[in-house]
């Protein structure tokens, strides 16, 4: 079935300004794909196993966190474990020594935790650790017996029966020497009150009677479980055993630096602690059992201020007491809005703060808190247990009314330390809250402390605003800049708005021309201006890290010369010059810069190198790898490297692409291949990123091409973040149509140049890319030979009203009108096979998306095309009775079933 749309109503206007980016990208790609021809890194072993690509224990560790530099500039601090260790501990690197110091570890906080819950780490862990290992061999042995190994595969049920079974036992040998010691107890209490009535009453003792019928009875011993009935025992123990976030050690987290000095405050299990530079050893501060977190250090550095779940705080360091900074608000009897306080900004320099209050939608009653909003809740089945449960989850979808709490900001004078409280100032800002979409970026300072910014987004009125305040607790803040429409759906995210440190200048996160970048608020000339290349530059950098103390240089993060990785660049806000300060290729994330602009470190890495934090030097323009955090054995299956290269659409867009060619691939081949695809905007991601290794699009793709010959693609199409608005805007009240175009645009340049064999193309997509693959096989059924669509949201109405509301078409809050780009009426145009995958405990996707396409598909005769594989206790990643490993073994038998293994052309 043909289903055609009307074109994005903003086409034909950006047709021209389309062509000169694609050409951009195009010049890129084609650049790009010569330095990164698909080499193979090992020949492929006959025996590679999925089991090995996607063992339980993954490759992959946790790169570091929250990397922050001191004052100075000398240390950097950052979160970060080793392979296979638990939790995230702090670390210090002194970039003037070289050292790294570790500050926190299990052995090195034993000192502030109790012995039950060190000895409970150390349990949980080990369990985690057997756990990791059980499932690996098991998933081995089971790939083994169905080779025809002799594999006893209930050896560890039988291993686990057992051990309950001990425990059991154990457990009523404590219950029954417990009971008879309460029998004894019970039977001398008797005796003695017999004896003390007796002596009353001037009667000799009775003699003991024997012991009853009922009581021999229990003494029986307890006929022994069936074994169904040890199965149920089991099955109990597993569910109390589970592990929790909260049963493995946790490490550090939230580290502050003081303003001036070379020391710092982080938190551990709700604790806050202390480390000075030079410092052997941590300093406990404060232990509540409140959850704390850090705020900032006092201007002077003598004090530092805090959060629990409620208040900001500050104490003394080497002092007692605790003052209230943002004592709650204070309102009349009368007042028709009580706002509480939800979060607090406080300036660099200590003197003000910023308070977002808001207030309940109904006024409490007398000694009950205010109601909160009931909005729609949705079940989700649990068939785990005998009988099927269900669970409710929130959901606000694209017609219900929103409940928007009204909104407050609030400004105020920092107290002094011995100030008593002043009187509570008006709100500055007001919004009513209600049936409305409206959006406040966080509140930033100037350093001087002497104004304020903030920026609102409403989405029914496609209204973008930006405010600046004065330090002033009553005067309202003045609307500087505004945009009503044609802002660019994915912006809103992140028009963060922060002052260069002269407090001269407004930076904001833009898209003015297509692409999201700094422009400048000159708050004396009231203009604005781009701050990057003097705004021709056609990428996007949406992440500001900081400026040099001078204002004359900002630092940025952006994909400028290489669209599959995001750099880190010198801006002379001057010109707008950017120097690259990283490695070109690498994809770095999580970027932070030192306060006097020399020092910058970000996580960065690629296909080759997988990620590690880096330090880099910005004058000199070298870096020093910090940690070293993935498993050296993933070098046993890494056997491919993928290509990157870029086609031309039919509208003459660049469309971005990887590609795994087998070894011995030739162009006359005529192999099957699979496309990979995830078509929507996800703020700053897709999927070819040159640090990806996403498990269906890049690992699984590795091990096909090297196990079966296959040639696998991966696609970013139309739809997708990162590459401007043509892009991320192109699903707009047309979702699925500009993807299956690229689909068809890629299928014809896969036919020319890949080897491939056009008869035995597959389709695989996961999320939005469940939605497009279904949405590509039932309007283009002749296209390709067979699909996957895994946890595809096949209904918008019943999606998320955050994303689809933004993202997908304007929405009616009076009707699902979004329910015209449902897949339900599109499913009898299917042709080839289909199999669809989903987490029957899904909370985003809801299962019932696929089990009402399943139900359209049966109802149109589909039922020799369509098949279903679901974890019952799986969401929206799967992780529940199917691991990683267990999807994809599905996924290679479909495609090796539908597809075929690879036939190349003999010479």
């Amino acid at each position: 079935m043909n289903h055609k749309k009307t074109p994005h109503p903003l086409e034909n206007a950006k047709r021209s300004k389309a062509l000169a980016t694609s050409c951009l990208m195009a010049a890129l790609m084609s650049a790009l794909t010569l330095s990164a021809l698909a080499q193979p890194v090992a020949p492929a072993p006959a025996g590679l196993k999925l089991e090995q690509v996607f063992r339980a224990e993954p490759y992959r560790g946790e790169n570091a966190k929250s990397p922050e530099f001191s004052h100075s500039g000398r240390y950097l601090a950052y979160l970060w474990n080793p392979f296979g260790e638990p939790g995230t501990d702090l670390y210090v690197h002194d970039s003037k020594t070289g050292k790294t110091q570790r500050l926190t570890s299990p052995a090195l906080m034993a000192a502030f935790d109790a012995p039950e819950d060190l000895a409970r780490f150390d349990k949980k862990l080990q369990q985690k650790r057997s756990e990791t290992a059980e499932r690996q061999a098991k998933e081995e042995a089971q790939a083994a017996y169905l080779l025809g190994a002799s594999v006893d595969l209930g050896q560890w049920e039988a291993a686990a029966l057992e051990q309950v079974k001990k425990d059991y036992a154990a457990k009523k040998a404590r219950d029954d020497a417990q009971k008879a010691i309460d029998k004894a107890e019970a039977e001398a209490e008797k005796l003695a009150a017999q004896a003390l009535e007796a002596k009353r009453a001037g009667k000799p003792l009775a003699a003991a009677s024997p012991a009853s019928a009922a009581s021999a009875a229990a003494d029986k011993p307890e006929k022994d479980k069936e074994q169904w009935e040890w199965r149920d025992e089991l099955k109990k123990k597993q569910a109390k055993d589970k592990l929790k976030p909260t049963d493995l050690y946790p490490g550090a987290t939230q580290v502050v630096w003081a303003n001036h000095k070379d020391e710092l405050i982080f938190a551990y299990r709700g604790g806050l602690f202390r480390w000075v530079a030079g410092d052997s050893k941590i300093t406990p501060l404060q232990s509540t059992s409140r959850a704390l977190r850090m705020v900032a250090y006092s201007a002077d550095d003598q004090a530092y201020v805090y959060m629990d779940d409620k208040r900001v705080l500050r104490a003394r360091l080497g002092a007692g007491g605790v003052q209230v900074l943002n004592r709650e608000l204070i309102h009349p009897d009368d007042a028709e809005k009580k706002y509480q306080i939800e979060s607090t900004t406080i300036s660099e320099d200590g003197r003000w703060m910023a308070l977002v209050g808001r207030a309940p939608l109904k006024p409490a009653e007398e000694g009950k808190p205010a109601p909160e909003p009931s909005g729609r809740k949705v079940e989700i089945m649990n068939y785990a247990e005998r009988f099927a449960t269900a669970k409710k989850v929130d959901r606000e979808v694209s017609d219900d009314k929103l409940t928007n709490k009204p909104l407050a900001i609030y400004i105020r004078k920092v107290p002094g330390l011995e100030d008593a409280p002043a009187k509570q100032p008006a709100p500055v800002f007001t919004h009513a809250g209600g049936d409305s979409w409206f959006e406040l970026s966080p509140i930033a300072w100037a350093r001087d402390g002497s104004r304020y910014a903030f920026s609102t987004w409403e989405r029914e009125k496609e209204l973008l605003r930006v405010y600046i305040g004065g330090a002033d607790e009553n005067a309202k803040p003045e609307l500087v800049l505004e945009r009503r429409g044609d802002v660019g759906h994915e912006v809103v995210n992140v028009v963060n708005p922060q002052f260069t440190p002269d407090g001269k200048t407004l930076v904001l996160t833009l898209d003015e021309k297509g692409f999201r970048q700094p422009y400048g608020w000159d708050i004396a000339a009231r203009s604005l201006r781009p701050l990057l290349e003097g705004g021709k530059g056609e990428f996007e950098a949406h992440q500001v890290l900081g400026f040099t103390p001078d204002s004359k240089a900002m630092f940025v993060v952006a994909n400028k010369g290489d669209l599959a990785a995001m750099n880190l660049f010198r801006v002379n806000l001057a010109d707008g010059a950017m120097q690259a300060l990283g490695v070109t290729g690498d994809y770095h994330r999580n970027g932070v810069v030192s306060y006097d602009g020399l020092w910058l470190s970000a996580n960065a890495g690629n296909w080759a190198a997988r990620p590690e934090l880096k330090l880099i030097d910005a004058g000199k323009g070298s870096s020093k790898v910090l940690t070293d955090s993935h498993d050296k054995a993933w070098a046993q299956v890494d056997l491919l490297r993928p290509e990157r290269f870029s086609f031309k659409n039919r509208h003459g867009d660049s469309i971005p692409a990887y590609v795994f060619k087998p070894n011995g691939w030739t162009a006359a081949d005529k192999r099957p291949a699979v496309v990979y695809i995830y078509g929507g905007p996800l703020n700053d991601r897709h999927s070819v990123e040159a640090d990806s290794f996403q498990p269906s699009a890049y690992v699984f793709a590795m091990y096909m091409a090297a196990k079966h010959g296959y040639v696998m693609v991966t696609i970013d199409s139309r739809g997708h973040s990162n590459y401007g608005r043509r892009f991320s805007d192109a699903n707009w009240e047309n979702p699925g149509l500009p993807q299956t175009e690229d689909l068809e645009d890629l299928f014809a340049h896969m036919r020319a140049n890949f080897g491939i064999d056009p008869a035995r193309v597959g389709l695989n997509g996961w999320s939005f890319g469940g939605f497009q693959t279904q949405y590509t096989m039932y309007n283009k059924p002749d296209l390709f030979a067979a699909g996957i669509a895994g946890a595809g949201p096949t209904e918008w109405e019943n999606y998320n009203s955050w994303y689809s509301g933004r993202t997908i078409g304007k929405v009616d809050r009076s009707k699902p009108n979004l329910r015209k780009y449902s897949l339900l009426p599109m499913a009898k145009g299917l042709k080839k096979p289909l199999l669809l995958v989903h987490g029957m405990m899904d909370p985003n996707v809801l299962y019932q998306d696929t089990v009402n396409v399943y139900r359209a598909l049966l109802e149109s005769g589909k039922e020799g095309l369509v098949d279903l594989f679901l974890d019952p206790d799986g969401e929206h990643g799967m992780g529940g009775a199917v691991k990683t490993v267990g999807w994809h073994r599905k996924y290679e038998a479909f495609w090796l079933q539908h597809l075929g293994r690879a036939q190349p052309a003999q010479p």
